[in-house]
């Protein structure tokens, strides 16, 4: 029995070649578009969000947001409708043209969160802390939003 040697083809190896080039070429054509709206424009621009977690107890709410590499000043939170916003702006740093420089995945501009809380909360007695990029806000409960627990008489 003979075998033939497997030749390997950028087509069954990366189906998606040559997509990065169509990007560029794309991003090419754009930019004259984002200079006039005075912003940078891109047809894959990638966006970021940060994660939020949202846990209660009986008489809190909390939220944890993670946001490295933010300082406290860049971050915005507010709170209208039962509906949490958190915001910031991160200004992004002068650009690096070094021969060894391979990749920039580090997040530069702004970014906006919103989730909707559950009726039953204190907006007024929030507070919030941020250290080690995580901010944590606790919000207190309702009074009579708090679970309540009612006796049973047995006759």
């Amino acid at each position: 029995m003979n075998l033939t040697p497997f030749k390997k083809s950028y087509f069954w190896h990366d189906p998606f070649h040559g997509l990065g080039s169509l990007q560029n070429e794309m991003n090419k054509f754009l930019k004259p578009i984002s200079k006039i709206m005075g912003r940078e424009a891109g047809l894959f621009k990638r966006r970021w969000s940060p994660s939020i977690d949202v846990y209660d107890s009986d008489n809190e709410l909390f939220v944890k947001v993670d946001i490295p590499g933010f300082k406290k000043e860049e971050i915005e939170v507010s709170i209208k409708d039962n509906i949490l916003t958190i915001k910031g702006e991160k200004k992004g740093e002068n650009e690096v043209h070094k021969e060894n420089y391979y990749r920039a995945e580090r997040f530069y501009g702004s970014f906006n969160r919103s989730v909707q809380l559950p009726s039953g909360v204190e907006h007024e007695n929030a507070s919030a802390t941020y250290k080690d990029g995580v901010l944590e806000l606790k919000l207190l409960k309702k009074e009579e939003s708090k679970p309540k627990l009612i006796s049973i008489d047995v006759n």
